[in-house]
């Protein structure tokens, strides 16, 4: 389970800032600096920067206080659907409740209430989500279709079907001012302290469920099959996990829009991965640069009032998501690439240390001198660059010594080159006797496979070779065939 003083951390910060915000209308007062609600273009001021970043301002307070828990919420949860391979569940829901949205409008207008109302709209996109929901797990179910496949096609289908149903609502009474175009793109600056009321129990109750069902819920990411074996209710986990994204969407709708939802679901968590591989810390972290991500993009919106704060939010995601990209401490570029040159330089280690060996047990070098520089360029397909390179990083390490364009093995370096040639030995004879690899073509392939040999297959082979008592073994690829099969049989 996330460790609790993570989860605390989160939660004294959202509630320093729930003090901040005033939740009694009485309170608010007539906006004289930068609030959300201001669309005038101009450079900001000092002060009225000040006034954005202490949240002195009412509506201010109350946007910023709505995104920041949106923004958690949606990272927990978006580590889950990741994780589970169905980020995109979120960009399907969020398109399905398009026609829930116009139908509540509709009904309420034709009943004699206001269609208007935030709350009819987001029970009508609630009813559209859910049954968008269902019908993909239907889908998934009855079908011999994958998830893409049935996400493509409630997405495309309910969005159309909305597309169509906003049509029709524009050209009923009032319906051109009804505002429903602001639940395709968001329209943050509108937030009310009932809209702040909505995020924070749908956040709250997203992220209790989270953690009340988080080793269950993990489960079922990583081995859905293991998890029904063992007992675990599949199906009522799936659903559990989709209703939450359904939430989560709904309450995110008057905030970055349905367009744009799917991206506080999918990049928090993409940019968490890059930092961790366990599924505890992932959700944190997501959680965490979910909340950076709405309190940033909020406030930058209130800063420069012309900026909608739902592409701000995404925006911001998107920086993380590139600072993690490249610097993630797990899978990001530069570490990645760091792990490639330090693979780079073992295996050209273990190639030169193996060369010199080999050369000096066929007797082709020479007595005092060891094998010259020329011999071992000829041993194997690299540069003259790269060879010298090796040959400098091991003469540092005390492994070999180069003088005089000759490369001898020192005694720790003979050690070592001893192990790894009988690593590749054993390999090989692994090859021709298991894997039908010509003997005259296993040392290549042999070269592929050698770095993974770990010392629970060398201790298998030894057993299987009977050869435990030699330390190592004959070069294979020189024999034939029959005469290598025969030693192993005997």
């Amino acid at each position: 389970m996330i460790r609790f003083r993570q989860i605390a951390l989160i939660f004294m910060a959202t509630t320093w800032m729930a003090g901040c915000v005033s939740l009694d209308a009485s309170d608010e007062v007539p906006s004289t600096g930068n609030s959300l609600a201001n669309q005038s273009i101009s450079w900001p001021t000092w002060e009225q920067v000040r006034r954005v970043v202490l949240l002195q301002d009412y509506n201010t307070r109350v946007v910023v206080f709505g995104t920041t828990l949106l923004g958690c919420a949606a990272g927990i949860v978006g580590s889950f659907t990741l994780l589970r391979r169905r980020a995109l569940m979120g960009d399907a829901l969020s398109h399905a409740t398009l026609p829930g949205i116009c139908i509540a409008f509709l009904l309420a207008t034709k009943m004699g209430y206001d269609g208007k109302s935030l709350s009819v709209l987001l029970l009508g996109a609630t009813v559209s989500g859910i049954l968008g929901m269902l019908t993909i797990l239907w889908i998934r179910k009855t079908t011999q279709l994958k998830d893409d496949a049935a996400l493509g096609a409630v997405l495309s289908v309910f969005f159309g079907a909305g597309v169509a149903l906003l049509g029709i609502v524009q050209q009923v009474s009032g319906g051109h001012s009804a505002g429903l175009e602001a639940f395709i793109y968001g329209k943050t600056a509108s937030m009310n302290v009932a809209d702040a009321k909505t995020i924070t129990m749908a956040a709250f109750g997203s992220i209790g469920l989270c953690l009340v069902f988080f080793k269950e819920l993990k489960l079922l990411c990583f081995d859905e099959k293991f998890a029904g074996s063992r007992g675990f209710p599949v199906m009522f986990l799936d659903i559990l996990l989709m209703m939450t994204v359904v939430v989560v969407t709904i309450v995110g709708l008057q905030a970055v829009g349905l367009v744009l939802m799917i991206a506080l679901l999918v990049i928090p968590a993409a940019a968490a991965r890059f930092w961790s591989d366990e599924m505890s810390n992932m959700a944190w972290i997501s959680a965490g640069l979910g909340m950076v991500s709405g309190m940033l993009g909020a406030e930058f919106s209130a800063v420069f009032s012309r900026l909608p704060s739902g592409a701000m939010i995404v925006l911001i995601c998107t920086a993380f998501f590139a600072i993690s990209l490249i610097f993630g401490s797990k899978h990001g570029l530069l570490i990645r690439g760091l792990r490639r040159v330090r693979l780079n330089r073992r295996i050209d280690r273990e190639h030169l240390l193996r060369a010199v060996y080999e050369k000096l047990e066929s007797g082709q070098g020479e007595v005092g001198k060891g094998v010259s520089f020329n011999e071992l360029m000829k041993k194997r397909s690299w540069s003259e660059r790269r060879l010298r390179g090796s040959i400098r990083r091991e003469q540092n390490a005390g492994l070999v010594s180069f003088e005089d364009q000759y490369v001898t093995l020192k005694a720790p370096g003979i050690a070592e080159a001893s192990r790894l040639t009988r690593q590749h030995r054993l390999w090989e004879l692994y090859l021709i006797t298991h894997a039908e690899i010509a003997p005259s073509r296993v040392d290549r392939e042999a070269d592929m496979i050698e770095h993974v040999l770990d010392p629970d297959m060398i201790a298998e082979l030894e057993l299987l070779l009977d050869r435990a008592g030699q330390d190592v073994p004959a070069s294979p690829h020189e024999l034939t065939d029959s005469s290598v099969k025969a030693g192993v049989e005997d």
